[in-house]
């Protein structure tokens, strides 16, 4: 199972969100933070249908990426994504 890195975000009038760095566009949404998590990793395997797999990156370039997300109360999380075809390490 591959997992990517994604950056979670509430504000107080608006559902869970969550963008990934690694995928250009690709987002999800959850009015309750229990099921952000499983609608990410669906968002995941939606957005990577028909495209070549896209290698996850690693924490360290991800926080470095996200750092203005995590500045205004961002956080990063790591979703699961179990349909990712093999990637080459």
């Amino acid at each position: 199972m591959h997992h990517y890195y994604g950056i979670l975000h509430k504000d107080s009038d608006s559902a869970y969100g969550i963008h990934f760095p690694d995928l250009p566009g690709c987002f999800s949404a959850a009015d309750d933070e229990n099921d952000i998590v499983a609608r990410a990793s669906e968002a995941i395997a939606l957005w990577l249908e028909g495209r070549p797999p896209v290698k996850p990156s690693d924490l360290r370039s991800i926080t470095r990426i996200a750092r203005a997300d995590i500045a205004r109360g961002g956080t990063i999380v790591l979703v699961p994504c179990p349909a990712l075809p093999a990637l080459s390490r």
